[in-house]
């Protein structure tokens, strides 16, 4: 009975192989000029992403900059600002602070000193 099995595994196999369709990768040169502005794309929609946040937006309203005049400025940055505008942006902090993990961390000790005293 194993053997019917397999056999009939391994015909529908060979036969979904064969059915499978077949991809053929292309490679091809790209310009130095193509990937520089594609990485500068990149960090400008970061940058104009960053600006579109709610709370980036009501701090700029607060110090009295108007949106469209910051992102008119971010159109008007070189690549190396843009870049460097950018980076500093991705290494921020995330914006959650310790004390959720702390808290998790109490309760699950708590419930494991709890399930190991009991018994």
């Amino acid at each position: 009975m194993k053997t019917v099995w397999a056999r009939t595994l391994c015909r529908l196999l060979m036969v979904l192989m064969i059915w499978s369709p077949m991809h053929y990768a292309q490679a091809g040169m790209i310009g130095t000029d193509q990937v520089a502005s594609a990485a500068s794309q990149a960090d400008r929609s970061t940058v104009l992403q960053f600006l579109d946040r709610a709370e980036v937006a009501s701090q700029m309203q607060s110090m009295g900059v108007d949106a469209a005049t910051v992102k008119d400025r971010v159109a008007a940055m070189t690549d190396q600002e843009v870049q460097s505008l950018a980076g500093k942006i991705q290494s921020m902090p995330a914006g959650a602070d310790d004390t959720g993990l702390i808290i998790l961390i109490l309760v699950v000790a708590a419930v494991v000193w709890w399930v190991w005293f009991r018994r």
